[in-house]
């Protein structure tokens, strides 16, 4: 019988936050061992940090400019082309999405058979999702986000529910019964999401002690990014939207609810794996888990997604084969360039399943090894490029043409900017004109004699975030549907 596929998603959780990278403080023990059991992909990326664009991604198995997004887009429905579900059912496969998919219309199924959706309070788009209705069946309707805290701001405090009714052990409890009302006589893929830890920073009081005696570590700031006034105006967006205002003490407070967040979930995986034990259905299943980007969470003055700085771009990315299996290594890392277009081909390439022709990315497992790797966020004033080779990061904001460089070989914190060291002039020169080649569309005007330029945005002017970062409130009676481009809040000039 072909191999079943779990394949676990985790929200806004970047590659260094975990035990098994060499994290000081965090505590993700469940984790660490599926790395022991399969592969580690050190050099995972987001091709376009930022939520809708990196799961158009891995649906896709295509580049942000092939399906058409890399500024986030939230109306636009997903291309109508083979996508990932939809190979699996294709062979025969059931397949099943539990938690957040992120698309439009939100009851798309996307290629899945059955989707029971987590989709962070978004009523307002036209449909109630499964975790709510839940939360109404428990006699607490509305109530998700009486807690206060935004969904995409940088406050704390603990959860307001019951921890029975978390959103993260909605999703594992519903996995787990996904997967014990399995159809016996085919094989499954199981899609499972998790909205966390991404915003609201609402961990429950029992992760948040286990952090209680720990010395929380503090975010680094680059000699580049003290120079504010020197700051492209897309880091000045981003600065105006989370002003780098924090203490010592309120870093570790948000960080410390940050990892309760991630151990929650760390500790729920093993409530999947349990259950796929006990059906006797472990050996037979292909794991593979990552996230749509990272948060910076403080590094360089900086929070969230959109950058292409490690702490947003830079994805877990850990594949663990059958038992059985002699194609995926076990306690191994591998350091080959990969992004979230090779999420559909391997996965397919495993199961031993044709790989659609407009699938771009490449199977993890083959021969095949890029030498770079592009990635492409926002438009306008937002824009930011990326060109990654083995052992380089060139990164290039069009507004007010500014190019960094970091040597992530021996400076993987990007604490030194070498685009202006003379030494490295050969190694910014080629990574330049590896860019250009990949530039298409608006891009193509900030080129002068084919060559990088940009342009002059003007001044820049602070908008206050009177929306309190998409704040939600009462969700009881359900607000009015509403345009999902005037819904969405992200940094914006």
């Amino acid at each position: 019988m072909q191999p079943n596929v779990l394949f676990v998603t985790v929200d806004q959780w970047a590659a260094g936050m975990f035990g098994h990278a060499g994290h000081p403080v965090i505590q993700t023990p469940t984790i660490d061992q599926l790395a022991r059991l399969g592969t580690r992909y050190s050099n995972a990326y987001s091709e376009s940090p930022i939520c809708i664009p990196a799961r158009r991604t891995i649906m896709t198995g295509q580049t942000p400019r092939s399906h058409g997004d890399r500024s986030f887009m939230p109306a636009e429905p997903m291309p109508r082309q083979p996508l990932l579900a939809q190979c699996f059912r294709d062979a025969g496969y059931q397949a099943t999405a539990i938690g957040k998919l992120h698309v439009f219309p939100q009851r798309d199924r996307i290629g899945f058979d059955d989707t029971l959706l987590a989709e962070e309070g978004r009523p307002q788009l036209g449909a109630v999702d499964d975790y709510d209705m839940f939360l109404s069946d428990q006699g607490h309707t509305g109530q998700q986000f009486m807690h206060g805290m935004s969904n995409n701001d940088y406050q704390t405090r603990p959860w307001h529910l019951p921890e029975s009714l978390h959103v993260t052990n909605w999703i594992t409890r519903t996995a787990a019964l996904s997967i014990k009302r399995r159809d016996p006589t085919r094989p499954a893929f199981w899609h499972v999401s998790y909205s966390h830890p991404h915003p609201p920073l609402v961990p429950l009081n029992d992760y948040l002690d286990m952090y209680r005696d720990v010395e929380i570590d503090l975010p680094m700031s680059g000699t580049w990014a003290e120079k504010t006034d020197d700051l492209p105006s897309a880091l000045r967006v981003v600065r105006n939207y989370w002003p780098a205002t924090h203490g010592p003490e309120q870093h570790r407070a948000l960080r410390r609810a940050y990892y309760a967040l991630c151990t929650q979930i760390d500790h729920q995986l093993r409530i999947l794996m349990g259950t796929l034990r006990e059906e006797n259905l472990l050996d037979n299943t292909i794991i593979m888990l990552t996230a749509d980007h990272g948060d910076m969470l403080g590094q360089h003055g900086l929070w969230a997604k959109t950058l292409f700085y490690e702490g947003s771009a830079n994805v877990p990315m850990i594949l663990v084969g059958t038992a059985g299996c002699d194609r995926i290594k076990t306690d191994a890392l591998d350091h080959r360039l990969v992004g979230l277009q090779d999420i559909m081909p391997t996965l397919l390439d495993l199961a031993a399943i044709p790989i659609p022709t407009s699938v771009e990315g490449m199977s993890m497992v083959g021969e095949k090894k890029r030498d770079t790797l592009f990635g492409e966020c926002g438009e306008g004033r937002n824009a930011t490029r990326m060109l990654r080779d083995n052992r380089y990061k060139l990164i290039w904001y069009s507004a007010n043409h500014c190019v960094q460089l970091f040597d992530l070989e021996n400076d993987p914190q990007e604490m030194t900017d070498l685009s202006k060291v003379d030494a490295y002039k050969d190694v910014r020169a080629k990574l330049e004109a590896a860019l250009v080649k990949e530039l298409y569309g608006t891009d193509l005007d900030w080129l002068e004699a084919g060559r990088l330029a940009g342009y002059d945005p003007g001044p820049f002017h602070a908008k206050p975030n009177r929306a309190l970062a998409g704040q939600r409130g009462l969700h009881y009676p359900p607000p009015p549907v509403d345009d999902p481009n005037r819904s969405a809040n992200r940094p914006a000039a």
